[in-house]
Order: structure tokens, then sequence, then C-alpha cells
């Protein structure tokens, strides 16, 4: 994976699916050093997370996770989410980022060198093909480690380089809990 110094690096989060992502191989994000990482591997011009949110819940869990990254260097863009009834009279939630994602991606490809997009949505196929048509390499971030993978074959063909999310997970994710099962293997009742 190259990355150099002296270029103009953004990044655009999918944040419905880095969430996915992440939890299907059991990592948590830890945005502090995501951001960390990346500044370190060029000039982070740019660091966009991208979400829907449900506006007439009394509590969303993702809203403080989302003021805390608009507080500390992401550039928060996010969108009402939209509640329907299904067929089978339950209640779902709709919220597509992508157009905007999208947008902001194309308008990017005039002034970053490398973008790097957080997703596996292969839709974003051939908004990768645009934006490295214009001369900026593109890296997308996801997971072949799940099952079924998260990551889209034509997506991950795009781009220019695909970084498994797994291998990023000591760089950017939380350290792993241990849960009781893992803190009752080291303990014998002999």
């Amino acid at each position: 994976m190259a990355f150099y110094k002296d270029e103009r690096l953004a990044l655009f989060i999918d944040g419905a699916n880095l969430y996915t992502a992440a939890r299907s191989v059991g990592l948590e994000i830890d945005f502090r050093k995501l951001l960390k990482e990346f500044q370190t591997r060029g000039r982070l011009v740019r660091a966009s997370y991208y979400t829907a949110l449900v506006e007439n819940d009394d509590y969303s869990p993702i809203r403080p996770l989302v003021d805390w990254l608009a507080y500390n260097g992401f550039h928060v863009v996010k969108k009402p989410a939209r509640e329907f009834v299904d067929r089978d009279g339950r209640k779902r939630v709709r919220g597509n980022m992508d157009v905007e994602l999208a947008v902001d991606m194309l308008e990017a490809a005039g002034w970053a060198d490398h973008i790097v997009l957080f997703s596996g949505n292969g839709d974003f196929r051939r908004l990768v093909e645009a934006v490295k048509a214009r001369g900026v390499r593109v890296s997308v971030v996801s997971t072949m480690n799940a099952s079924p993978p998260m990551i889209s074959d034509d997506l991950r063909r795009e781009a220019d380089t695909f970084i498994e999310l797994v291998d990023l997970g000591e760089l950017i994710a939380r350290p792993r809990r241990e849960t009781s099962e893992t803190q009752d293997e080291g303990h014998s009742e002999d």
C-alpha cells in the first residue's frame, strides 16, 4: 500500500458500511487512531464521515459519535433518515448517503492526490473510475474476511489499492475486549 508523505490525502468514510464491515470482523474503530494513522501517511487535507440519522428519536446511539467526530477533526455529512413501515408491518429506517459522498469525492478529485474510500459498496465502482480518470489514486478499505465478503468484486478491481480492514485493525481499532469465555480459557480448575 503506497502512500507518499507529500501527497494531499482525503478520507471518505461511508459510516454505515464501515460500521457493518468492522463489526463483521470483530473490530471497533477508534476514530482518533484512524485520523492519526492517516495523518502519518500523507498531508491529510480532509476526513469526511457520512451518515443518516433518525431525527425524531429521543436517543440515537450514533449521535454521540457524530458529535465527537465533528469536534475532533472530521467533516461530518449527515441527513435525516426516513422511517417507514414495510409490508409485514415492521418499522424500518432508510438513509442513503451515496449521492452526497459521490458528489464530494468528485469535487475532491480537483485538489486531492490520493483518496481513501472506506466502503465496500459496489455502487461506488463508477465513482472510483471517474475519480481515477482525473488523475487521483484511489484506495478502498473494506473486508474480504467476512461471510459474505463486505467488498464488491467490481469495486475492489476498480480501486488502485484494496486495503483489508483486518490488516488495519491494530492501527485503527480499539483493543479487543476480553469476554468471559476468553478470560476462562486462561484459567484451569485443577
